[in-house]
C-alpha cells in the first residue's frame, strides 16, 4: 500500500458485473466521500457506487 493510499483510506468504488470493482476516487474523510458520492449518483443514475474503507496492509 502506498503512502498516499494510507493518507486517503476512504474510497468510492464503481461496482461492475462479475464482482469487479474500480476505485473512482480516494478521500481522507468519509463525509467528503459521501458528498462526492451524491454528485456521482446525480450524474450517472445507472451505475452502482459504494463507499469503502480501504484498510489494506498497514504492517509495512
Amino acid at each position: 500500500m502506498s503512502y498516499s493510499e494510507i493518507l486517503f483510506p476512504w474510497c468510492i468504488i464503481l461496482c461492475l458485473p462479475n464482482a469487479r470493482t474500480i476505485v473512482i476516487e480516494r478521500f481522507r474523510r468519509r463525509s467528503d466521500a459521501e458528498a462526492y458520492l451524491r454528485i456521482l449518483r446525480q450524474i450517472n443514475t445507472e451505475a452502482t457506487y459504494s463507499i469503502m474503507f480501504d484498510w489494506g496492509d498497514r504492517r509495512s
